[in-house]
């Protein structure tokens, strides 16, 4: 699993065989969501045990580094 990051007690990250669209995974908390790249930006697909303020937190982490995770994505799923 390609980890792109850590921050806030949660981990963000790719599974080592993943599909389109572009999206991230992010654990942490005992919980667990996935935010989809809709082609303007990441939106929730789904959560599961993770806090709505931990929410929010999560979507600024992902938006700030929205061209990291698109730059791994590119690295590891479209170059292959």
């Amino acid at each position: 699993m390609p980890e792109l990051f850590r921050e806030y007690g949660f981990v963000f990250l790719f599974y080592s065989r993943e599909h389109e669209p572009m999206h991230v995974h992010v654990r942490g908390n005992d919980g667990e969501a996935k935010f989809n790249w809709d082609g303007t930006t990441f939106v929730l697909d789904y959560s599961t045990n993770i806090k709505a303020n931990d929410l929010k937190r999560i979507k600024q982490m992902i938006d700030e580094n929205k061209d990291i995770i698109e730059k791994r994505w590119k690295e590891l799923f479209e170059d292959v």
